[in-house]
């Protein structure tokens, strides 16, 4: 027997537009599911905040999405999940399903040197990242790097040109190229500025991201709820074309826009038109 809640969509927030680059990898291999994405723009970014603030603003989305309807909750920051994962999972009566640098993958690749992860200072001080250092420092040398204010600039807008170059390269000019082996992105948005960094880094390496771990460990965990939506059985076409309520705290039909066109850039267009603006 189907279970009804499988057509429930799927809820997915983060602080803003880095989200979207998690939901691009989950509808890519979910094609048949509907999306609410929540970018809480009215308090981003949350990297900068005390945790406390960021497991607050965590809460009350959480209470939101649960009010209009979902199946399962995607926590598509890394921030956010330091914060406040372990409360969302103790007030949901759903999966949810969390986000943290993927430092493992990057410790399995078995090249020799450090692992350089970025991420926000909040993601870098929180137990559950020294955790995941500790279990796999005996692999890897596994170096913090700290981004304050990157994620404001990639909301602004300038995911390419001069601003992004000359921050990145500010921040690198600390590190030992040479002496890395992978990049870990441990921020959701600094997945939308890949190619910048590659361009600063300036030589071969590997750049690694837990979006694509994620969506598939989505997909498990609605195989095992017997969550899947399996309504829509045609073969699936390049431009994918999806389903997502967007909700957005401020600056909505600017920040809808651009969602948007990040999910274009990656062959996925949204064709609904339910959009609510803070």
């Amino acid at each position: 027997m189907d279970n009804p809640r499988a057509k429930l969509p799927i809820g997915i927030f983060d602080s803003g537009i880095g989200g979207i680059s998690v939901l691009a990898e989950i509808i890519k291999i979910l094609p048949n599911e509907e999306f609410i994405y929540f970018a809480d723009t009215l308090h981003a970014p949350y990297g900068n905040k005390p945790e406390n603030v960021v497991q607050s603003l965590s809460i009350k989305t959480t209470e939101f999405l649960s009010s209009v309807g979902v199946k399962c909750l995607v926590v598509a920051c890394n921030t956010a999940t330091g914060a406040a994962i372990n409360e969302i999972r103790r007030m949901c009566a759903f999966p949810v399903v969390g986000m943290e640098p993927a430092v493992k993958p990057a410790a399995e690749l078995g090249i020799k040197g450090k692992i350089l992860v970025m991420a926000t200072p909040l993601t870098l001080k929180s137990k559950k990242f020294n955790e995941l250092i500790r279990h796999y420092k005996h692999r890897s040398e596994i170096v913090p790097l700290p981004c304050p204010g990157l994620v404001e600039i990639i909301e602004h807008g300038h995911i390419h040109g001069r601003e992004i170059e000359d921050y990145l390269s500010r921040i690198f000019s600390f590190v030992n190229k040479e002496d890395i082996s992978a990049i870990v992105l441990g921020c959701t948005h600094f997945v939308l500025i890949k190619e910048e960094i590659v361009k600063v880094m300036g030589m071969e390496i590997s750049i690694i991201d837990g979006n694509y771990g994620t969506a598939r460990h989505l997909r498990r965990t609605l195989q095992n709820e017997r969550l899947l939506n399996n309504g829509i059985m045609e073969k699936h076409k390049i431009p994918l074309k999806t389903n997502i309520r967007f909700y957005i705290s401020r600056n909505g039909k600017e920040v809808i826009r651009r969602c948007k066109q990040l999910l274009q850039n990656e062959g996925i267009v949204c064709e609904s038109e339910c959009s609510h603006c803070g």
